[in-house]
């Protein structure tokens, strides 16, 4: 699948949604991914992390982890279709843990997967969650790189649909000072 046919799921099924956003980043953007809005469709979550699978199939994995709750979906799909284990690290008390009696081993190899990737925050903490166990991150996924390629992990990474999306900081945002109101969509709230 071609950047220009995930783009075309994203507005088919209502997921690229544009205005003025608050992102988890605590930046503000023009645009933003629902994803949830194309991973409700199983033919959709399907298309796109095989895309992923395609990716990874040969990499050594034995555990597919993900930030809750965005990238449930996608880790979920993605382990099933590499047939390893799938956990998700959320949050308690503002801090990315892990739960439910999820744990990793010393050693065990790792890919990361998300929804999408702004900054790369949640990535990030996942990955420090990660290492804590002493496992190894092999590879880094997601369906979106809203960066188009900046932010970088210290491992492999992929994304189905790379593109760069402006985004402005708080204060010096161009949607802000045109009084255009501000939206938060996404499942963690910062206002």
């Amino acid at each position: 699948m071609t950047n220009q046919e995930i783009l075309e799921i994203f507005k088919k099924t209502k997921a690229l949604l544009e205005g003025h956003f608050l992102l988890t980043s605590g930046k503000h953007s023009n645009k933003y991914f629902q994803c949830a809005q194309v991973l409700q469709y199983p033919e959709y979550l399907n298309k796109i992390c095989t895309l992923i699978y395609e990716y990874f199939k040969l990499f050594e994995i034995d555990t597919v982890i993900s930030p809750a709750i965005g990238g449930i979906c996608v880790g979920q799909e993605v382990g099933r279709l590499l047939n390893k284990r799938f956990i998700f690290a959320e949050r308690e008390d503002k801090e990315m843990t892990l739960r439910r009696g999820f744990t990793l081993s010393p050693g065990e190899k790792v890919l990361v997967c998300e929804d999408v990737i702004t900054t790369g925050g949640s990535v990030f903490e996942v990955i420090k969650i990660v290492k804590s166990y002493g496992a190894e991150v092999v590879g880094v996924a997601s369906i979106v790189d809203r960066s188009n390629g900046t932010v970088k992990f210290e491992s492999p990474q992929f994304s189905a649909l790379t593109l760069e999306v402006i985004i402005y900081p708080p204060d010096d945002c161009p949607l802000c000072k045109e009084n255009i109101p501000l939206m938060k969509p996404g499942s963690r709230k910062k206002f």
